[in-house]
Formats: structure tokens, sequence, C-alpha cells
């Protein structure tokens, strides 16, 4: 009889997790000031629009993809805390807004930032 085997996930490193959402705010900037220079968005681009982007894209595709497009890029992955599973869209989302917040890189616990403490996921190596 055979088991499955599943192999234990690695915590992603801060550095790792600083260049994703590096990543993120550079593509949401970029396709904000698209935006704005089509004519669609008026305004700064360097304002809400962008995070608001940021906030939606990443709750997106961390619902749909297990990650923010800069960690897919970066070759991270957000799964639930209890399982190593896929996120929820509300999951996801209270993750994304935590993140706007600023508030991950002031608290951490158990090596993962507040953001993913709140929302009961970790953020993995693949």
């Amino acid at each position: 009889m055979t088991s499955a085997v599943t192999p234990e996930l690695e915590a992603a490193t801060w550095g790792r997790r600083v260049l994703a959402l590096f990543v993120d705010w550079v593509a949401c900037l970029a396709v904000v000031e698209g935006l704005v220079a089509a004519g669609v968005l008026s305004g700064n681009p360097n304002g809400l629009g962008t995070l608001a982007l940021f906030v939606v894209e990443s709750t997106l595709f961390t619902a749909v993809a297990g990650g923010s497009f800069g960690k897919l890029a970066t070759r991270l992955r957000v799964v639930r805390r209890d399982g190593g599973g896929p996120v929820s869209l509300a999951r996801a989302l209270v993750r994304s807004v935590l993140v706007a917040l600023l508030l991950p890189p002031l608290l951490t616990f158990d090596g993962r930032g507040l953001h993913d403490v709140a929302a009961g996921t970790r953020t993995v190596t693949v």
C-alpha cells in the first residue's frame, strides 16, 4: 500500500516577498499610467488608483492562481495555513487590504506577516 507524501512547503524569505511586492507595484503603476495616458482615467497615476488596482489584482490573482502577479513571477505562492490548500476570495481580500495598509512588515508572528496571520495563510516558495 502506497501513501501519498506531501512535500513540506518552505516559507518564503522576506527578500523574495519584497521583490514580489515591487514587481506587483511596478506592474500596477504601468497599467494605471497607461490608462491615464489613454484618457481612460484622469489624475495622478501615483495616487489611489495604483493602490486600488494593486488590491484588486492581488486579491483576484491570489484566489484564482495562488499568488499575485509578482508572487507568481518570483515563484512564490500563498496557501492556507491549515493544509496548504488554495486561498478563498475572502481570505485573499483580507490579506490584500492589510498589505495595502502596510501592516505586514511592521508586525510579524511565527515568521509570517500580520496579513498572513489575519487571513490564515502563509507564503511559500515553489
